[in-house]
């Protein structure tokens, strides 16, 4: 064989070796465990619908639940946004991350949408608002007649400033067009315990932490934030049977994975959430806990974000919502 042609094998099988070797790395995804960041303490809705999931993934990798708290979310977010766009971190988020855009706008480190990929919106929880025994109304009509007939004396607790809860409290003012004073909280817990002693008048808030304090009688669940009643709470009317106008708010939970990951990894993650959707025991939690299973593709996902990012920008624009930096 002469030089030439011993070259021109040596370097045709150099290349034939090299293409499936990157192919097979690809491929290979996942080879080694994936971390998973909630930026939320543990056993809060955001991780609970997290780790409900990822246990019915079978990708032959483990998954590890990092919960990073703090700062709105901020912190897990930023963490993940810097993170390396391998395929080995993920993020989930929930409405917060949708009007922190707005609230914390020129002041982030990252965006809430372009440093992300969106993977797949996991489950949606239509919130419920319930008001403590104190006050003398039995339903969302009677509510809004109240608050009219005492402008300002209705005092709503949240989560926190720019919270679900919050922003939904916020629009519902705006479109019964009535005064009520907010009380944020550093969390739901003091502020449910706050409801049920009456030195607040009304909670918005996921019926994972509320329901068993309606079923005991401690506080009255006035109308679910849905067009139609939700499994797992379907005692309580939607807030039009109640007499209030429609207004949907939900607290949703939503994968997702540094921006630049991968394309044919963030849709591998996203197949295999909507594979998880359809076992019968996650569904049965989810209904449980009256939450909506979701599957959705990365496509319907980011318009998903796009369109929280729109409603709750109006929403704090027109109530003037400021948070501390």
């Amino acid at each position: 064989m002469t030089k030439i042609t011993r070259r021109l094998v040596l370097a045709a099988s150099a290349a034939a070796s090299f293409v499936p070797a990157a192919a097979r790395a690809q491929s290979a995804w996942p080879a080694k465990p994936i971390r998973w960041v909630v930026p939320y303490t543990a056993g809060g809705f955001t991780d609970v619908s997290t780790r409900l999931t990822v246990e019915k993934i079978s990708l032959g990798q483990p998954f590890v639940v990092d919960n990073k708290p703090g700062a709105n979310s901020l912190i897990g977010a930023e963490a993940v946004a810097k993170s390396a766009p391998d395929g080995y971190t993920f993020l989930t988020v929930i409405a917060a991350h949708a009007a922190n855009k707005t609230l914390y706008a020129g002041k982030l480190a990252f965006d809430p949408e372009s440093s992300f990929a969106a993977v797949s919106l996991v489950g949606i929880a239509p919130l419920i608002l319930t008001v403590s025994n104190t006050l003398p109304v039995k339903n969302v009509g009677e509510l809004i007649a109240y608050a009219k007939a005492n402008p300002g004396k209705i005092s709503f607790g949240s989560s926190g400033v720019g919270a679900a809860a919050h922003l939904t409290s916020e629009l519902i003012k705006q479109v019964a067009g009535i005064q009520m004073e907010h009380v944020p909280y550093k969390g739901t817990a003091p502020a449910l315990a706050d409801l049920v002693s009456g030195n607040i008048q009304m909670l918005i808030d996921a019926p994972i932490g509320v329901m068993a304090h309606v079923r005991s009688g401690k506080v009255r669940a006035l109308c679910m934030l849905s067009k139609e009643r939700v499994p797992g709470a379907d005692e309580v009317p939607t807030i039009v049977e109640a007499g209030g106008p429609l207004i949907e708010s939900s607290s949703w939970s939503m994968f997702l994975a540094p921006a630049g990951t991968p394309k044919d990894i963030v849709e591998r993650m996203s197949a295999e959430v909507a594979k998880a959707m359809k076992n019968e025991d996650l569904r049965k939690r989810f209904a449980e806990l009256a939450v909506i299973p979701g599957g959705y593709t990365p496509a319907d996902t980011a318009k998903f974000l796009a369109e929280e990012v729109e409603k709750w920008r109006k929403v704090i624009v027109t109530a003037n919502v400021k948070v501390d930096a």
